[in-house]
């Protein structure tokens, strides 16, 4: 007998991606699955029902469809009382917000479910094409300059016009993840003059093959994971003092320096922001953890001193067709690991497996997340 995979439609407000595209689901019903999508799961980002049940899914009228999967798929958390409809011993993949709302996972284990969580998706080779939180952050960085590009007063590129030159924006990105780059090279395509700063040194030769210039502070600052490491007091004193005069001389800035599950750190203070010309425009992606710019108001735009700061959240929701088919691949990549034949087996010897299960088998297997429910009985 096939598996039923179950595809409920998103209710955080503002998210418009669907955790399952039409491709996708074609692609798993040949696997030899069943798909279930709840109705009108698809239609912010594009996808109808009929186009679900042209691939070969069938449509619900509810959320009842949690009850009779043996796996479903989610981009944000289920709600406790979605939880509560799960089949028990079913599997659970999506984002699980592992750092906070820890409770969630108590009832998780009490219902037999394994819940794989898309963020702890390890950052090795091998797992690249299940990391959502990179096709999600490419995405975000992306949009982050078309956000600054709309509250810019200025063209990004040089234009010459009978009038004259207009010389082109100045563009810094702070942080070269994958959103920065993709930032970077977005900025670049609509000809702005770009820089690019990053305490990892080792990102200095990607930030310069996308013809950026790399803000150079001489601090090394290579973490675990691919992300950086927290500075200490002296390093973060020298890194001020010289990204407060490349900061003053930018148009816009796009802030990406974000670590999940941690605050963002702090490294555009009031001050910096005082000296920044008037009608400059920071975009803040880091603002869901706290924002890199003290001023920044999560999902707010805050006039200050003739300067723009938008904190958006999100953002991969604001291009949904696109991040959902992204999503939905990095879902498939990993239900490749999952669906053998006609059964469903997780192999607990598998890295990207067991790093990103948070319950299974009645018990919670991530020890961060143990901690931090013994930690809350205490």
């Amino acid at each position: 007998m096939s598996k039923v995979i179950s595809v409920p439609a998103e209710i955080r407000t503002g998210e418009k991606r669907v955790a399952l595209v039409p491709e996708i689901a074609k692609k798993l019903i040949a696997a030899g699955t069943t798909i279930q999508v709840q109705t009108q799961a698809g239609e912010h980002a594009g996808f109808s029902d009929e186009d679900y049940t042209a691939a070969g899914a069938s449509i619900c009228p509810d959320d009842s469809l949690l009850g009779t999967a043996d796996v479903v798929l989610t981009v944000n958390p289920l709600t406790e009382t979605q939880l509560q409809k799960l089949s028990d011993g079913s599997i659970l993949i999506g984002y699980q917000n592992p750092w906070s709302d820890t409770q969630r996972f108590k009832l998780l284990q009490d219902k037999n479910i394994s819940a794989f969580s898309m963020e702890l998706i390890p950052r090795i080779s091998r797992a690249q094409a299940m990391d959502s939180l990179s096709s999600q952050a490419s995405i975000a960085g992306y949009k982050s300059v078309l956000m600054a590009a709309s509250l810019s007063g200025k063209f990004f590129p040089m234009l010459t016009t009978a009038a004259g030159t207009v010389r082109p924006s100045k563009v810094l990105v702070i942080g070269a993840g994958v959103a920065g780059l993709q930032a970077i090279a977005t900025a670049r395509r609509l000809g702005a003059m770009v820089e690019a700063y990053d305490v990892r040194a080792a990102v200095k030769e990607q930030v310069e093959s996308l013809g950026a210039k790399f803000v150079d502070i001489d601090i090394k600052a290579e973490g675990s994971g691919g992300y950086a490491r927290e500075l200490t007091e002296e390093e973060k004193q020298k890194q001020q003092e010289i990204l407060a005069r490349h900061v003053a001389a930018s148009d816009v800035v796009i802030c990406t320096a974000a670590i999940p599950g941690r605050a963002s750190p702090r490294i555009i203070p009031t001050d910096m922001v005082n000296n920044m010309k008037g009608g400059a425009v920071i975009v803040d992606l880091a603002a869901e953890g706290g924002g890199n710019c003290e001023l920044t108001q999560p999902g707010e735009t805050v006039m200050h001193n003739r300067v723009t700061i938008y904190g958006p959240i999100n953002v991969p929701s604001t291009v949904p067709n696109h991040a959902s088919e992204l999503y939905a691949k990095n879902l498939f990549n990993l239900l490749g690991l999952i669906i053998k034949e006609d059964s469903l087996q997780i192999d607990l010897d598998d890295q990207i497996l067991k790093d990103s299960l948070i319950t299974h088998a009645g018990d919670i297997i991530n020890s961060a997340v143990q901690e931090r429910l013994q930690a809350s009985t205490n």
